[in-house]
C-alpha cells in the first residue's frame, strides 16, 4: 500500500470516527432525556473520538517514515559480499544509489553485477514488507484509537475541553514547525556563509567595490583567487529596487484610494479584478516583456534624446518591476482603508472637511500601519526578484547610480553561482551563501523597522 493510499484510509477512518463518535453522542442525550444534562455538545465528542483515531496512526506513520530510509539502508549494505561491503563511505553510498535507481526503474552508473541485482531483489522484497507492516500498523492503531473513544463517550465527559485543548496544542506545533523552520534555514545558510567567510575577510566582501567571483584553474592565471567584493551587486539591487518602488508604490496606493473612496461598485467591480491579474503573470513573460519591448523602446528613446541607454539595463527591469509589484501595494492597501470604520469618515465630514481632506488628514492615517505592511512586502518582492533581473538587467555587476546601465542583482548572482555541478568547498559557491545571508538580514532590518512604525502609530489612533 502506497503512503498516498494510507494517508486516505486514515482520514476516511477518522471521517467514519467523527460520525460515529457524534451519532453516540446524540443517543446518549436522548437516553438522559435532557440535553443539558450532557457536557459536550455531539460535534465535539465526534471530534475528540477522530482525534485519537487520527492522530496516534498519523504519529506512526510519521515517525516509520523517518525511520524506514535508514532501515532500509542498514538492512541491503549488511547483506552485501564483503568487497562491496567494505568500500570507503563514498564508493558504498554510489552502489547504494545504483540499488536504488534500479528499484525505481532508471539507469545506474555501470552495468549491475549478480550481486546488485540479488541487492535490489532484497530492498524490493523489505520495501514491500516495511510497507505491508506500516499499513497494518497503522490502521489497526486507528481502529483502536476509535473503539477506545467511543467507549469513552458519556453525558459527563468533558469532549469540548479536550478538543480545545488538542488544537491549542495542534496550533501550537504549527507555529513551532514554522519558528523551527525559519531557525533552521537561517543555520544552514549562516553555517555555509561561515565557511565563505573563512576564506574571504568580510570585509572584502562587504566593502569591496568588484566582483568577480570566477576562479582560474591554474594558480598563475590573472585572477586565481577571485574577487567577491558585494557592494556592486548591493547597489545594482537597491537601484532596479529603487526603481520598482518608484513605480510601483504611488500607483498602487492612488489605485487604492480610487477603488476604495471615489470608484462606484460597477467600476470597482471590474478595476479590482482587473489589477490583480498582473499578481498571476508568470514573471518570465515580465522578462519577455521587458527584453523585448521596454527595453528597445528605452533604447530608441535614449538615442533620440543623445542619451546612451543600454539593451539591458536598470531602468527597463525596475519599470517592469514596478508594474509587477502594483497588485501587491494596490490590493493590500485597499482592503486596509477599506476596513477604516466609516465612523471615521462621517465624524470628519460632520466637522466640514472636504472628501480629499478626510482622505489625506483621516483615513490614510488610521491606515498608514496596513499600507506600510503592503510596501514592506512590496520591498520584499522586488529583492527577490529574479528572473526580471536576469532577462532585462543582465549579469554584469557594474558599480554605478546611472539606470541607463547594465546591472545585477543579489538574488541573480546566487543562481549563477549555483547553476550546474558545483564543489561546495570552494569559495565562489560559498559566496551564494553569504549573499543570501546578507538577504535575510536586511529583511529582519526591514521587518524591524515596519513594526516599529506599525506600533507607534497604532498607538496614535486605537
Amino acid at each position: 500500500m502506497t503512503s498516498s493510499t494510507l494517508l486516505i484510509l486514515v482520514l476516511a477512518l477518522a471521517l467514519v470516527a467523527y460520525y460515529v463518535g457524534r451519532q453516540r453522542a446524540v443517543s446518549v442525550a436522548l437516553a438522559a432525556g435532557n440535553a443539558r444534562t450532557v457536557h459536550s455538545l455531539p460535534g465535539y465528542h465526534g471530534g475528540y473520538v477522530a482525534l485519537w483515531c487520527a492522530l496516534p496512526a498519523l504519529a506512526v506513520f510519521v515517525l516509520w517514515q523517518v525511520i524506514e530510509p535508514t532501515w532500509l539502508r542498514t538492512s541491503v549494505i549488511a547483506a552485501l559480499p564483503e568487497n562491496l561491503r567494505t568500500l570507503p563511505g563514498a564508493e558504498l553510498g554510489l552502489v547504494y544509489n545504483d540499488i536504488r535507481n534500479l528499484v525505481v526503474g532508471n539507469i545506474s552508473s555501470s552495468e549491475p553485477g549478480a550481486d546488485i541485482m540479488a541487492a535490489v531483489q532484497r530492498y524490493r522484497a523489505l520495501r514491500d514488507l516495511s510497507h505491508s507492516l506500516v499499513s497494518a500498523a497503522v490502521l489497526v492503531i486507528g481502529v483502536a484509537g476509535l473503539v477506545w473513544a467511543y467507549r469513552r463517550v458519556r453525558a459527563d465527559f468533558r469532549a469540548r475541553n479536550r478538543v480545545e485543548r488538542a488544537i491549542e496544542y495542534l496550533l501550537v506545533a504549527a507555529s513551532s514547525a514554522a519558528i523551527l523552520t525559519t531557525v533552521g534555514i537561517f543555520l544552514s545558510v549562516l553555517l555555509e556563509a561561515l565557511r565563505f567567510f573563512g576564506q574571504v575577510s568580510p570585509l572584502d566582501f562587504l566593502f569591496g567595490l568588484s566582483w568577480s567571483p570566477q576562479t582560474a584553474i591554474r594558480a598563475d592565471q590573472v585572477g586565481s583567487s577571485g574577487a567577491f567584493g558585494a557592494v556592486p551587486l548591493f547597489t545594482g539591487t537597491l537601484l532596479i529596487s529603487g526603481i520598482a518602488m518608484l513605480v510601483a508604490v504611488p500607483v498602487g496606493l492612488m489605485s487604492a484610494i480610487f477603488l476604495a473612496e471615489y470608484a462606484n461598485r460597477r467600476v470597482r467591480a471590474w478595476a479590482k479584478p482587473m489589477l490583480e491579474i498582473l499578481a498571476g503573470i508568470p514573471t518570465v513573460v515580465y522578462g519577455y516583456f521587458a527584453a523585448l519591448t521596454v527595453g528597445p523602446i528605452l533604447r530608441d528613446a535614449g538615442s533620440a534624446m543623445g542619451l546612451s541607454v543600454a539593451s539591458e539595463s536598470a531602468l527597463g527591469a525596475g519599470l517592469v518591476m514596478g508594474i509587477m509589484i502594483i497588485p501587491f501595494v494596490s490590493s493590500l492597501s485597499d482592503d486596509v482603508i477599506t476596513a477604516v470604520p466609516q465612523a471615521l469618515r462621517d465624524g470628519s465630514a460632520g466637522l466640514g472637511a472636504t472628501r480629499s481632506e478626510t482622505i489625506r488628514l483621516v483615513v490614510f492615517p488610521a491606515a498608514l500601519p496596513g499600507i506600510v505592511g503592503a510596501i514592506l512586502l512590496a520591498v520584499s518582492r522586488a529583492i527577490g526578484e529574479t528572473m526580471i533581473v536576469v532577462m532585462a538587467a543582465g549579469l554584469s555587476a557594474n558599480l554605478t547610480a546611472n539606470p541607463f546601465e547594465a546591472v545585477t542583482t543579489v538574488t541573480v548572482q546566487i543562481v549563477t553561482l549555483l547553476v550546474g555541478d558545483q564543489e561546495f568547498d570552494s569559495a565562489k559557491t560559498l559566496a551564494a551563501f553569504a549573499l543570501g545571508l546578507v538577504l535575510f538580514l536586511v529583511t529582519l532590518v526591514l521587518n524591524f523597522v515596519a513594526l516599529q512604525v506599525v506600533r507607534r502609530y497604532r498607538e496614535q489612533y486605537e
